[in-house]
Protein backbone atom coordinates (compact mmCIF):
# COMPACT_ATOMS: atom_id res chain seq x y z
CA UNK A 1 0.00 0.00 0.00
CA UNK A 2 1.63 3.27 -0.80
CA UNK A 3 1.90 6.29 1.33
CA UNK A 4 -0.76 8.51 0.17
CA UNK A 5 -3.81 5.60 0.39
CA UNK A 6 -2.40 4.11 3.88
CA UNK A 7 -2.53 7.98 5.45
CA UNK A 8 -6.11 8.91 3.49
CA UNK A 9 -7.50 5.42 4.89
CA UNK A 10 -6.49 6.30 8.63
CA UNK A 11 -7.21 9.89 8.67
CA UNK A 12 -10.58 8.99 7.33
CA UNK A 13 -11.22 6.01 9.62
CA UNK A 14 -10.54 8.12 12.19
CA UNK A 15 -13.28 10.93 11.19
CA UNK A 16 -16.00 7.70 10.77
CA UNK A 17 -14.95 6.53 14.19
CA UNK A 18 -15.23 9.73 15.82
CA UNK A 19 -18.86 10.63 13.93
CA UNK A 20 -19.93 7.25 15.56
CA UNK A 21 -18.53 7.85 19.12
CA UNK A 22 -20.32 11.60 18.54
CA UNK A 23 -23.27 9.75 17.62
CA UNK A 24 -22.85 7.18 20.74
CA UNK A 25 -22.17 10.48 22.98
CA UNK A 26 -25.75 12.20 21.79
CA UNK A 27 -27.62 8.94 22.69
CA UNK A 28 -26.19 8.69 26.27
CA UNK A 29 -26.02 12.17 27.59
CA UNK A 30 -28.52 13.93 25.09
CA UNK A 31 -31.49 11.63 25.05
CA UNK A 32 -30.17 9.77 27.58
CA UNK A 33 -31.96 6.39 26.03
CA UNK A 34 -28.45 4.31 26.00
CA UNK A 35 -24.87 4.08 26.67
CA UNK A 36 -24.34 1.29 23.84
CA UNK A 37 -22.97 3.52 21.49
CA UNK A 38 -20.34 4.63 23.54
CA UNK A 39 -19.66 1.58 24.56
CA UNK A 40 -19.40 0.41 21.37
CA UNK A 41 -17.54 3.16 19.62
CA UNK A 42 -15.45 4.68 22.34
CA UNK A 43 -12.79 1.67 22.57
CA UNK A 44 -12.80 1.23 18.45
CA UNK A 45 -12.12 5.04 18.16
CA UNK A 46 -9.08 4.78 20.88
CA UNK A 47 -7.69 1.98 18.58
CA UNK A 48 -8.12 4.04 15.37
CA UNK A 49 -7.06 7.12 16.67
CA UNK A 50 -3.68 5.32 18.14
CA UNK A 51 -3.48 3.67 14.74
CA UNK A 52 -3.71 6.85 12.89
CA UNK A 53 -1.21 8.54 15.30
CA UNK A 54 1.27 5.41 14.84
CA UNK A 55 0.39 5.81 10.50
CA UNK A 56 1.14 9.46 10.99
CA UNK A 57 4.31 9.20 12.72
CA UNK A 58 5.39 6.43 10.15
CA UNK A 59 4.59 8.36 7.17
CA UNK A 60 6.53 11.32 8.82
CA UNK A 61 9.36 9.46 8.94
CA UNK A 62 9.52 7.74 5.28
CA UNK A 63 8.58 11.72 3.72
CA UNK A 64 10.73 13.67 5.61
CA UNK A 65 8.04 15.67 7.54
CA UNK A 66 9.71 18.09 10.35
CA UNK A 67 8.81 17.66 13.75
CA UNK A 68 6.16 20.83 13.74
CA UNK A 69 3.74 19.23 10.73
CA UNK A 70 4.40 15.54 12.34
CA UNK A 71 2.97 17.26 15.43
CA UNK A 72 0.76 19.18 13.58
CA UNK A 73 -0.68 16.00 12.40
CA UNK A 74 -0.82 13.88 15.11
CA UNK A 75 -3.02 16.87 16.67
CA UNK A 76 -5.00 16.59 13.80
CA UNK A 77 -6.50 13.35 15.94
CA UNK A 78 -8.23 15.49 18.77
CA UNK A 79 -11.02 17.66 17.21
CA UNK A 80 -13.39 15.85 15.48
CA UNK A 81 -12.67 15.07 11.47
CA UNK A 82 -9.99 17.26 11.64
CA UNK A 83 -7.43 14.23 10.24
CA UNK A 84 -9.66 14.31 6.99
CA UNK A 85 -8.16 18.20 6.40
CA UNK A 86 -4.94 17.33 7.31
CA UNK A 87 -5.09 14.35 4.91
CA UNK A 88 -6.39 16.54 1.70
CA UNK A 89 -3.84 19.13 2.95
CA UNK A 90 -1.09 16.96 3.07
CA UNK A 91 -1.74 15.23 -0.86
CA UNK A 92 -2.17 18.87 -2.42
CA UNK A 93 1.46 19.89 -0.83
CA UNK A 94 2.92 16.60 -2.06
CA UNK A 95 3.62 15.80 1.65
CA UNK A 96 2.94 12.51 1.03
CA UNK A 97 3.52 10.34 -2.22
CA UNK A 98 2.88 7.81 -3.90
CA UNK A 99 5.96 5.20 -3.31
CA UNK A 100 7.64 4.97 -0.16
CA UNK A 101 11.31 6.89 0.09
CA UNK A 102 13.11 3.76 2.14
CA UNK A 103 11.95 1.36 -0.10
CA UNK A 104 14.93 2.49 -2.13
CA UNK A 105 16.75 5.34 -0.35
CA UNK A 106 19.10 4.22 1.91
CA UNK A 107 17.81 4.98 5.93
CA UNK A 108 19.96 7.24 8.17
CA UNK A 109 19.41 7.00 11.85
CA UNK A 110 17.04 4.77 14.24
CA UNK A 111 13.84 5.89 13.34
CA UNK A 112 14.59 5.57 9.65
CA UNK A 113 15.74 2.07 9.84
CA UNK A 114 12.68 0.75 11.36
CA UNK A 115 10.52 2.52 9.17
CA UNK A 116 12.89 1.18 6.20
CA UNK A 117 12.33 -2.01 7.14
CA UNK A 118 8.89 -2.15 8.37
CA UNK A 119 8.89 -1.06 4.29
CA UNK A 120 10.77 -3.83 2.93
CA UNK A 121 8.71 -6.42 5.04
CA UNK A 122 4.98 -5.36 4.55
CA UNK A 123 3.53 -8.45 6.84
CA UNK A 124 5.59 -8.13 9.32
CA UNK A 125 5.62 -4.30 9.78
CA UNK A 126 1.75 -4.58 9.31
CA UNK A 127 2.23 -6.91 12.50
CA UNK A 128 4.24 -4.89 14.06
CA UNK A 129 1.87 -1.90 13.88
CA UNK A 130 -0.85 -4.20 15.32
CA UNK A 131 1.18 -5.04 17.88
CA UNK A 132 2.30 -1.28 18.46
CA UNK A 133 -1.43 -0.04 18.74
CA UNK A 134 -2.41 -2.85 20.86
CA UNK A 135 0.51 -1.86 23.35
CA UNK A 136 -0.57 1.64 23.07
CA UNK A 137 -4.58 0.19 23.76
CA UNK A 138 -3.65 -1.79 26.99
CA UNK A 139 -1.74 0.90 28.29
CA UNK A 140 -4.53 3.53 27.80
CA UNK A 141 -6.93 1.23 29.22
CA UNK A 142 -4.51 0.58 32.40
CA UNK A 143 -4.65 4.63 32.39
CA UNK A 144 -8.49 4.45 32.47
CA UNK A 145 -10.97 6.12 30.24
CA UNK A 146 -10.69 10.02 29.22
CA UNK A 147 -12.20 11.99 31.76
Amino acid sequence: MSPVRLFRLVARAEAVTWALLLLGMFLKYVTGTTEVGVTIAGPIHGAVFLAYCVVTTFVAVDQRWGFRRWLGGVLTSVPPFLTVWFESYAEKRGLVTDTWRLGSEPASGPLEQAAALVIRKPWQGAAVGVVLVGVLFAGALVVGPPV
